[in-house]
């Protein structure tokens, strides 16, 4: 029997199959667990506040994470148009969970915050989401709990660049305020910057 040499080609191209197989069934991995979070979120909603959507509650949480903001970062940050951020804050804020203001500093702008109803309501459904998957994480075997922590490390720190752009660029639209209810005192009094 005559042995022949692999050829180089059929390594390459098996070898490229196997890496799209691979990406493959991660990307599945990684959606089906994207499924899980969204009904583990959709339940802990449920239990807390029956009224609002996943939507609703997404922008409450945009607005506790990041202050007070106006309504164009705000639509930014959800990814939709400023006239559906409208109407959704519309909505939160006849149930006293968001308050609309304007802002002293361009009376053209307005400006939005959580009330604390508003942030009573997402901590308590953060805490829900949080020991419910606290209690799927136990179910696993330490091994694989283990294994898990840098694998969504580098999942959380690869989608961060997204994370980032979008928040710098709603800072860049000059949409996130540090507090725009308490305008800057005039430059003239401004302390000096530190040397």
């Amino acid at each position: 029997m005559v042995q022949r040499e692999s050829d180089p080609a059929c390594g390459a191209r098996a070898t490229r199959h196997e890496r799209e197989c691979e990406a493959e069934e991660l990307i599945v991995a990684v959606m089906t667990a994207s499924r899980l979070f969204v009904a583990i979120s959709a339940r802990a909603l449920a239990s807390t506040a029956e009224s609002l959507t996943l939507p609703q509650l997404r922008a409450l949480v945009v607005l506790d994470t990041r202050g007070p903001v106006k309504l164009a970062a705000l639509a930014a940050a959800l990814g939709v148009n400023p006239s559906t951020a409208l109407r959704m804050v519309e909505r939160l804020e006849v149930l006293d969970l968001v308050d609309r203001r304007t802002n002293p500093a361009s009376r053209r702008e307005v400006v939005l915050s959580l009330t604390s109803a508003g942030h009573a309501l997402v901590t308590r459904v953060l805490a829900h989401r949080r020991a419910e998957i606290r209690r799927l994480v136990q179910r696993l075997p330490q091994a694989e709990r283990a294994a898990l922590v840098p694998a969504l490390r580098a999942l959380t720190a690869a989608a961060g660049e997204m994370a980032v752009e979008a928040y710098e660029d709603t800072r860049a639209a000059r949409g996130v305020v540090d507090d725009p209810l308490v305008p800057a005192p005039p430059s003239d009094t401004q302390p000096p910057p530190p040397s």
